[in-house]
């Protein structure tokens, strides 16, 4: 892992080889962003992606840039948020060795899907049982088989030759290996397919951890077409370092009750049966009949899955307990705990979700509690330890109002006087409503501070108010620009309801409802009203009704300030089913000229097309703006996907 800003030379070289450039990221800006406390929200899409490619180049080289946890809990799972369907989820990364031509691989070579929950393995185990019975084979009786992933390096062997894993269809021919010594794991036979070459855990850790940093460099190392260096010569001469075939792997084999029913002690027990670095538990079905029905996606075989454990704990003890109001008055509490490292991030601060789990389990000042990230980026209270006594809030730590209990929650009911409810709800605000820049939670506190308290008083303010709220010149200039454009630009109606976070009132149930009843009318709707869409329980209608009452005189006081808001289109009301567009799925990508991406897609949509965010098998229509890289053109035309310029788009509608 690099520790300054320049990447070592080793990693540029690498890079070099690969034809890697810096479009988006900036190599100056690379050790702030591999810093554990680096929050990955700031990155926008085309960042993420390049640095995902980055570490991943670098990682299949042995030069690794990022932990593994890291990678996958941090950034790969900030992606799978954001776009779920993002080619690269879907596809297999990699081995950037470029020293030799690639060659068809005799076998497709493909990731494993990961399950980091036995509720995913279930779920796997549900679509299993489907393919049993449209195979008409019995489910009680099939053969499952689990064996250790191991952390190696992935490689083919036909017998002949020994191929890099490549990007799961092309591989290069890396049989040097061989010709320098290696032997297959337990000396078994050639030819015997895919498989990893490792090293020794226990040597690596003896005899190398010196002079490599991780057992990926050295395993690197054996494979580089350079002539080996004596520490590879002699883990090699000693069959420390060996290819082994997954074939030759310590499974275990039963039907999914047994395999149920000891689950954990299986697991346990082949992540221990070997002496080399695993990072989960294979398991697959052994019948070749369902393997064939179920297939493979371009990324992993459907019919087998990796179990994977981020088991990293951590015991640490607990500083203090610190209360904070949210906008919508409960009180949470965060345990501010000794700094301590876990699954790549340093870790300060942790949630305990609500003040009766602190009561109950006595999470205070001196306790020691075990935390976790159990697949997750959040960490978590997986156990308290040692308990002391809890610290329990009788007033709100913003207005210091009295609270009261509702239901496992304390409550600040001071809703219209406590600076904390206030605050964050004007942030909610300019957050959702999304084209502004400059109303984060320091500007909203400066502002707050300095005695302007609503919404609309901020729309009042100008550039001279700004100054003696604290702004300088410049700021207090881009602040009332950013206000003016909030006004001027286009929004969507529904959007700019849910800004004002009326509880039950997400982004979604404005778009529902609003897709029923137009925005004028909505303040004048009854709960009976509301439970005609599908979907709006009594309930929920009656907190909605509730809520828009409360909301109804700033929004009249907002709306009357002459938003640009986009009506959405009531439910039935015709979209051109016989254009152009008609039930097409369109992505838009680059910088386009004629409007803003989120117009065209607003334009699309109400043209009948369905918008995606990426590129998937299923899409029909890729629209091209600026500064559109070459290796999303490429899927495209790999995927037979209609490209269309900005222009040829608009000429549709000519």
């Amino acid at each position: 892992m690099i520790k300054n800003k320049a990447l070592s030379t080793a990693q540029k070289e690498i890079l070099a080889e690969t034809e890697f450039t810096f479009n988006h990221l900036a190599e100056e800006d690379l050790a702030a962003v591999i810093d554990p406390a680096y929050d990955v929200a700031e990155m926008d899409d085309d960042k993420l992606l390049e640095f995902l490619e980055l570490a991943n180049i670098l990682y299949r080289a042995g030069e690794q840039l990022i932990s593994d946890q890291q990678y996958d809990f941090v950034f790969l799972e900030e992606l799978r948020n954001r776009l779920p369907d993002h080619p690269f989820l879907q596809t297999v990364e990699p081995e950037p060795l470029t020293e030799a031509k690639t060659v068809d691989l005799p076998f497709r070579m493909l990731s494993t899907e990961k399950a980091y929950e036995f509720a995913a393995i279930e779920r796997w185990v549900n679509r299993i049982d489907k393919a049993a019975g449209e195979c008409g084979v019995g489910f009680a009786t099939l053969v499952f088989r689990a064996t250790p992933k191991l952390d190696g390096f992935a490689a083919y062997d036909d017998g002949v030759k020994l191929y890099t894993r490549g990007d799961g269809r092309r591989g290069t021919d890396i049989s040097r290996v061989f010709e320098r010594g290696l032997q297959v794991a337990g000396d078994g036979a050639r030819g015997l397919g895919p498989g990893e070459i490792v090293v020794s855990r226990s040597y690596f850790l003896e005899n190398l951890a010196d002079m490599f940093e991780n057992s990926r460099n050295f395993q690197a190392s054996l494979i580089k077409e350079k002539a080996l260096e004596p520490p590879a010569a002699e883990a090699i001469r000693l069959k420390k370092a060996v290819f082994y075939p997954f074939s030759l792997l310590p499974s275990w084999q039963g039907t999914w009750r047994e395999l149920a029913a000891g689950f954990d002690d299986i697991i346990d027990l082949l992540w221990q049966k070997t002496d080399y670095d695993v990072d989960g538990i294979v398991i697959e079905i052994v019948d070749e009949k369902i393997k064939e029905f179920m297939g493979a996606t371009r990324h992993h075989h459907r019919w087998q899955i990796a179990f994977k454990r981020n088991t990293e704990t951590a015991e640490v003890e607990v500083l203090r307990v610190v209360a904070q109001t949210s906008r919508s008055g409960r009180v949470n509490p965060v345990a501010e705990v000794e700094p301590t490292r876990l699954s790549g991030a340093l870790i300060k601060r942790v949630t305990a979700h609500h003040y009766n789990m602190v009561r109950q389990q006595g999470i205070g000042p001196g306790a020691r509690i075990r935390l976790s990230r159990s697949g997750e980026v959040i960490p978590k209270i997986e156990k308290v330890l040692v308990p002391a006594i809890p610290e329990l809030p009788e007033t709100c730590p913003s207005c210091g109002s009295p609270l009261i209990w509702e239901n496992d929650y304390l409550l600040c009911i001071n809703n219209l006087n406590c600076p904390a409810q206030i605050t964050n709800s004007i942030e909610h605000f300019f957050k959702v409503l999304g084209n502004n820049d400059g109303f984060g939670p320091s500007s909203i506190r400066k502002i707050y501070t300095g005695g302007v308290a609503t919404i609309p008083g901020i729309y009042r303010l100008r550039e001279e108010d700004f100054v003696l709220l604290g702004f300088g010149p410049k700021q207090a200039e881009n602040m009332v620009g950013q206000l003016q454009r909030s006004r001027a630009e286009p929004i969507e109606d529904w959007r700019f309801l849910a800004a004002f976070g009326i509880y039950r009132m997400g982004m979604g149930n404005c778009e529902k409802l609003l897709g029923f009843f137009p925005l004028e009318t909505v303040f004048t709707l009854t709960r009976a009203d509301i439970i005609t869409i599908k979907g709006f329980s009594e309930k929920i209608a009656e907190a909605m009704v509730a809520g828009l009452s409360a909301a109804k005189e700033l929004f009249d006081e907002l709306y009357a300030m002459g938003f640009n808001l986009t009506r959405t289109p009531l439910d039935g009301e015709k979209k051109d089913a016989d254009g152009p567009l008609a039930g097409k799925l369109i992505v838009f990508t680059g910088a386009m000229q004629q409007g803003s991406r989120d117009d065209m897609k607003k334009q699309a949509k109400l043209l009948g097309a369905k918008v995606g965010d990426s590129i998937t098998g299923k899409t029909d229509m890729l629209v091209c703006g600026e500064r559109v890289g070459p290796a999303k053109i490429n899927r495209a035309k790999e995927l037979g996907i209609q490209l269309l310029s900005e222009a040829e788009y608009l000429a549709l509608f000519r």
